[in-house]
């Protein structure tokens, strides 16, 4: 997996049902280093802290090979890398071989990946569309995001090295299908439950299901 694109937002205000809301879903591509820390990128727009930043979705990854599939779809927006709102573009990222809470040295900051992108409102208006929501679950590549164990810099050219594999193997693709699958499957929650790459409140739901 290497770094194709670094990405920043700026505060972006628009209107939703008849109240002023700010958002950093609108990212641009920044031709400069960007640091890595525990909570948030510096200098990025986080206006959601509940939702967004801290130390489970410290940073956004999304992957260049699903471009062409989003393209494909809305040929009309105004593409730029950071279009799906991620820190890091990145060319080669599969959720089918990448897992959660497996462990990465990339540029100067060590990261874990922790959960996929669960899409909102904001997404959706965004792309100026209801129907990317449902676009996006059911496409099922989602991205990660990741917490920062080591702060750093990265850059574009920066590639990803496998530091430590987690021992509960569940990959990104199949925790975000367990996340909005009606029949969950019982034997990957208990398999994640010990898990502490993911939030104990993701943890806590999911074990209502057993």
């Amino acid at each position: 997996m290497q770094i194709i694109s670094t990405n920043i937002a700026k505060p972006t205000t628009f209107i939703w049902n008849g109240k002023k809301e700010t958002t950093g879903i609108y990212k641009k591509p920044v031709d400069a280093p960007i640091f890595l820390g525990n909570e948030t990128v510096k200098g990025d727009e986080v206006s959601d802290r509940k939702h967004h930043g801290g130390e489970f979705k410290a940073c956004y990854l999304f992957s260049a090979d699903h471009y062409p599939y989003w393209q494909n779809l809305y040929p009309n927006l105004d593409w730029t890398y950071g279009m799906l709102g991620e820190n890091l573009t990145i060319k080669g990222l599969n959720e089918k071989e990448l897992f959660i809470g497996d462990i990465f040295k990339v540029g100067k900051a060590l990261v874990q990946i922790t959960i996929p992108r669960e899409p909102c409102y904001k997404f959706a208006v965004k792309f100026d569309s209801n129907r990317v929501l449902k676009q996006f679950i059911d496409h099922g590549f989602p991205g990660t995001y990741v917490k920062v164990l080591e702060e750093g810099e990265v850059s574009n050219g920066d590639t990803f090295e496998l530091v430590e594999k987690a021992e509960e193997r569940i990959s990104v693709w199949d925790f975000f299908k367990l996340l909005f699958s009606e029949e969950k499957n019982i034997e990957q929650i208990k398999a994640i439950l010990d898990n502490e790459a993911l939030p104990q409140k993701k943890r806590d739901q999911l074990k209502a299901y057993l």
